[in-house]
């Protein structure tokens, strides 16, 4: 590598970005599953509601929103480009060539994988972060006796509401928001949407069992002492229990 040529733009430093900034995005499935795992309460969204205007007005969680949406960017830039640059370095394939004998069938097709997940998260971000900060999903009302605990629940019209409120009179409490639990509900009774889900989060975990691994032996954490637990994390957490977390959200609507 020319001492003229900055690393982070040569091939070494590109992968060094991608692994970090793929590990970055692991971190942030770990946090998103947790929160969206508030869809599974039966208080009508309450906890949800709350967690998604948290999510959205929190100012520290709204500037690592903006570097989740810059890691994703450079994430697909830099793999779109380091595969344009592995192809373009070798047009014609080897005389003898056994990619299944070779390499697994993930990491063959982390290309394909990621374009399906990019489709996923297009669809994602449109059918939930756009309706909920343009005002295109319902309004509610929670009204919760803080002597009995009871929460009851109702629909507002548009007029009736204004912004996110919380207040207490006569001790019932009372929160208007934003119901983005009910475009949850609405949006997944959508079977090609859940479909889409399924599809998207299969391909997650295929994406996640190699990227994992591959991120933190580019980062150089691949001696044998602990390559075994960094390789049963990416398969038994990244790979099985969050893209199953995440398939099971779209699944419970659409046949609750």
């Amino acid at each position: 590598m020319s001492k003229s040529k900055p690393v982070f733009s040569s091939s070494i430093g590109k992968k060094l970005i991608m692994s970090l900034t793929g590990i970055f995005l692991c971190l942030f499935l770990v946090v998103h599953l947790v929160g969206n795992l508030q869809l599974f309460k039966d208080d009508a969204g309450l906890a949800f509601n709350k967690y998604a205007y948290f999510m959205t007005h929190f100012t520290p969680i709204k500037v690592v929103s903006y570097l989740l949406y810059a890691s994703v960017i450079v994430h697909v830039i830099y793999a779109i480009t380091l595969s344009m640059k592995n192809k373009a370095a070798r047009p014609i394939g080897y005389a003898k060539y056994d990619g299944q004998a070779n390499s697994k069938w993930n990491s063959r097709n982390m290309g394909i994988l990621g374009t399906v997940i990019l489709v996923f998260l297009a669809t994602h971000m449109s059918n939930f972060w756009w309706k909920f900060h343009n005002d295109e999903v319902p309004y509610i009302e929670y009204r919760t006796d803080l002597a009995t605990g009871q929460t009851t629940a109702r629909e507002l019209q548009a007029s009736e509401f204004h912004d996110y409120q919380e207040t207490v009179e006569n001790n019932v409490q009372i929160l208007k928001a934003r119901d983005l639990y009910k475009q949850v509900d609405f949006a997944f009774k959508n079977v090609a949407l859940v479909a889409l889900y399924l599809v998207a989060m299969a391909a997650l975990a295929f994406h996640l069992i190699h990227g994992f691994q591959s991120a933190f032996q580019t980062l150089g954490f691949n001696h044998r002492r602990y390559i075994g637990i960094i390789r049963a994390i990416g398969v038994w957490v990244f790979g099985v229990l969050i893209p199953i977390g995440f398939a099971m959200m779209p699944l419970f609507f659409f046949f609750k």
